[in-house]
């Protein structure tokens, strides 16, 4: 059994020749940004790096724009808990949640390449996103993958303890940062979700967090470290690479989500942090 479980297989997928050879173009055409006059934008490296799941950007969504940040106490009503037989094709498998999926192109990247062997469940609060994932969904005709428009705060409990099969994986990538201090009480990560992660996270299951503001991921260390029962990967592996402060040097996912493309690109850091839940 592998010691970098379950994220081992998402780490070795990364390597693919499908895969790999949209990341050599990626960084081949960050460096040419560096050294010559911008050739791409952020955007158009977002396309290449997930060009591998074809997706049709002709979406008819109707006109307006989307939040980039949603205020999460506008949607108060707790989403539908879905029939997970009828959203999976076997709602037994262990099970991914990623909090404020954004597009949904990270989670549906992840899900082409783990078939039969894990489920991936997208919340996200902006709900014209939602609706365009689903349609990419249907045309990728992929089975271990759902998404929801929800508010994790109201909806997360009720999803997870419902869902049949084991919960293995929690990410949450940039989310809103809330910079202002009487708007930290919006910040996705908050005491009670962080205690219903655990609580029904299964034992070596995961937590992988990260955001492009420093004190925003600060505030998500915080809050995970105090946690008794989960450990920081770097305690646990020390093959796993992490600068002095013990932030990840990498996305150990395989990829990296559209918003890490776009700060990278204009050379801001991430910091990333990975806790796995104690064996009993």
């Amino acid at each position: 059994m592998l010691t970098f479980s379950p994220l081992s297989s998402y780490t070795s997928l990364s390597i693919s020749s499908s895969s790999s050879s949209s990341q050599v173009i990626v960084v081949a055409a960050e460096q040419d940004y560096q050294q010559q006059k911008p050739q791409l934008r952020s955007s158009q490296l977002v396309a290449l790096e997930y060009a591998d799941l074809n997706l049709s950007y002709n979406l008819n969504l109707g006109h307006g724009r989307i939040r980039q940040h949603v205020n999460p106490s506008s949607f108060s009503s707790p989403a539908q808990v879905p029939d997970w037989n009828q959203v999976f094709a076997d709602p037994a498998l262990p099970l991914m949640v990623d909090i404020g999926c954004g597009s949904g192109r990270f989670l549906m990247w992840l899900a082409k390449r783990t078939p039969k062997v894990r489920n991936h469940l997208g919340l996200e609060i902006r709900q014209k996103m939602v609706k365009r994932a689903e349609l990419w969904v249907k045309d990728l005709a992929l089975d271990n993958i759902h998404f929801l428009f929800a508010n994790v705060s109201i909806s997360f409990k009720q999803l997870v303890e419902s869902y049949p099969g084991p919960l293995q994986l929690v990410s949450i990538s940039c989310p809103d940062p809330h910079l202002k201090k009487k708007y930290h009480k919006r910040r996705v990560l908050q005491k009670p979700l962080v205690g219903t992660i655990v609580d029904n996270l299964s034992p070596g299951g995961q937590v992988f967090v990260q955001s492009d503001a420093l004190e925003v991921a600060l505030d998500m260390k915080n809050q995970l470290g105090e946690v008794d029962a989960l450990s920081h990967i770097d305690a646990l592996n020390s093959d796993i690479l992490c600068d002095s402060e013990g932030w990840l040097l990498s996305n150990p996912m395989g990829i990296r989500t559209e918003r890490e493309i776009h700060a990278e690109f204009e050379g801001v850091k991430i910091y990333r942090r990975l806790y796995e839940k104690k064996q009993m």
